[in-house]
């Protein structure tokens, strides 16, 4: 009789037979290639959590299967059937095995990486086994417990009631525990937080001497509130002499202002400060006006800045206010409104000043922003209250898959045009540019505002897309791009899982791929957007070099 029911149930030590084949094709694909090369580690652990979902999803369906009524096979031939696709699983997952090195080879020789390490498919395999069993016995722990809920429930009512409110109690219960170990992460991650937040306010720096630098006993800004960012923002930047030595021409001293998160607890009133700065170094004087919004921790792109300032002479002012110490994945979650709010403060006290101005004599006013800064900031743009004055134009690098505004200006792209690389009215108003194109294409001349956004192809933070889990993307059917292999496949649920884990190693990559973004891809955009006096691509082609041979004293973004 227990044989008997083994064979109808097909089992294999206990465990349901179809789900194993679901597993092992689910750890099969979980080996194909994606954006961003996986080491070993990264890879395994990916291949575990695929091969425990696959599993999951494989019961589900039998649940299914039973639950219609569905007519059953004859024990044998049912068998024969199993075992057939048991050993194709099995086949597809040693072809996987034996692909993958090649696959993340192709992957990493594209992005002018080394091979992948030897031997890497055994510790695959090992920890895709040992992530795979921690997951089957939490799955068999949460069965036990609904299991102990309905049989209990089950002496004082109907056994349907029973196994409905045995369900909903475990899965209320798994929300509670899992609420309280989230925050209980959350608390350590604050505690880790408030630690480098002690760490910013230890001024490694002296303040700066000079009476019209951010932070000198003359400033607004309070030196020991900026934080290391901001300090090294404010000190670590090009000078008018470095400026000259690469031009030949007079250069002034590149303005710089920063506000730390310390400062004041109110955004508006930080604000307020970097205006009340601005104003006391002269800021509204010079040709450009840069509004900037920086990452998480308050980190801004030396390189970028560094670009913009020798390319237009020094003749520049750049202000930015921190809103949080989180790395900017915590920030993201747990103070997505401290840079939303900040950057809108800060975008609508400088444009409502700044529209106030003589509009001859006046700077050019941009917004810049790099990864959630960009997301940031492009939330702070409100166009009813700039249609009078817009702003001249805004660069942004690295724009997160959530941004509004990217993504209207991504789907209403011209026809034909590629959605990792768009063309939005024939480049008007907006332009896209990465890595492996350029800004000499045959647009239509621009209008009085310029856009541009710096995009790389395999930037899984920029290209993720949620609907993935059921079709492909866009960019997906299209043609790809150099850096991403010709075998990377669109297969329902995998990629997504991919694509997470794409943005979670995104700057394991050189700069020029992923979320690494560098100097040579900053400078001919804002060649582009600010129109430097007597500036050519000869120059910007210059720039680059001098700022990679000036690498170790900070002209250069990585």
């Amino acid at each position: 009789m227990a044989d008997d029911r083994k064979r109808d149930e097909l089992s294999i030590a206990g465990f349901p037979a179809w789900p194993l084949v679901t597993a092992l094709l689910f750890l099969a694909a979980s080996l194909t290639p994606s954006m961003i090369p996986r080491g070993w580690l990264v890879q395994g652990a990916l291949s575990g959590m695929l091969a425990g979902l696959g599993y999951m999803i494989g019961r589900l369906l039998l649940l299914v299967w039973r639950s219609l009524g569905l007519t059953k096979l004859p024990g044998r031939l049912a068998w024969l059937i199993l075992d057939a696709a048991l050993l194709g699983a099995l086949a597809v997952v040693a072809l996987a095995l034996w692909q993958q090195g090649v696959w993340q080879d192709d992957v990493r020789i594209r992005m002018d990486m080394p091979p992948a390490e030897e031997a890497r498919t055994l510790r695959i395999l090992g920890l895709a086994l040992a992530v795979f069993l921690v997951l089957m016995l939490f799955g068999l722990g949460v069965q036990k417990l609904f299991d102990l809920a309905r049989f209990r429930l089950d002496r004082v009512m109907p056994r349907g009631a029973a196994n409905v409110l045995g369900f909903i109690l475990v899965v209320l219960g798994m929300f509670f525990v899992t609420r309280d170990g989230l925050i209980d992460h959350f608390v350590t991650a604050m505690d880790e937080s408030y630690e480098a937040a002690q760490q910013l306010f230890d001024p490694e720096q002296p303040a700066p001497a000079d009476p019209m630098k951010t932070g000198s006993d003359a400033s607004l800004v309070s030196w020991g509130a900026t934080g290391r960012p901001g300090r090294n923002f404010i000190a670590q930047g090009v000078d008018a002499a470095r400026i000259s030595a690469f031009t030949g021409r007079p250069a002034k001293e590149p303005i710089r202002v920063y506000v730390g998160r310390a400062q004041d607890d109110d955004p508006e009133v930080r604000a307020r400060i970097a205006l009340a700065e601005l104003i006391r170094q002269g800021a509204f004087d010079r040709r450009i006006l840069i509004v900037a919004s920086p990452t998480g921790t308050g980190w801004l792109d030396p390189g970028s800045f560094d670009a913009v300032e020798m390319m237009n002479d020094g003749d520049t002012a750049t202000v930015a206010v921190q809103y949080s110490f989180m790395q900017s994945p915590l920030a993201l979650i747990f103070e997505t409104r401290s840079g939303l709010d900040q950057a809108s403060a800060l975008i609508r006290v400088m444009h409502d000043y700044w529209r106030d101005l003589p509009e001859a004599t006046r700077p050019k006013f941009y917004i810049h922003g790099l990864s959630l800064g960009a997301w940031s900031s492009m939330y702070g743009v409100d166009a009813f209250r700039m249609v009078n004055d817009p702003i001249d134009g805004a660069f942004w690098a690295g724009p997160p898959f959530p941004s509004d505004m990217w993504n209207r200006a991504t789907q209403n792209r011209d026809e034909g045009s590629p959605e990792i690389l768009p063309v939005l009215d024939n480049g008007e108003t907006v332009r896209f540019v990465s890595h492996f194109t350029s800004l000499d294409r045959d647009y239509s001349p621009w209008r009085r505002m310029r856009v541009i956004f710096l995009q790389y192809s395999t930037d899984a933070i920029v290209f993720y897309d949620p609907a993935s889990t059921w079709r492909p993307s866009d960019w997906m059917r299209e043609e790809r791009a150099p850096d991403i292999s010709p075998d990377f496949r669109f297969i329902p649920v995998v990629t997504q899982f991919q694509m997470a884990m794409d943005m979670a190693i995104a700057m394991s990559v050189p700069g020029g791929h992923g979320h690494a973004y560098y100097l040579a891809d900053y400078v001919r955009p804002w060649a582009e957007i600010t129109q430097p006096p007597n500036w050519s691509e000869a120059e910007s082609a210059r720039l680059v070099a001098f700022c990679d041979a000036e690498v170790q004293e900070g002209c250069a973004a990585r």
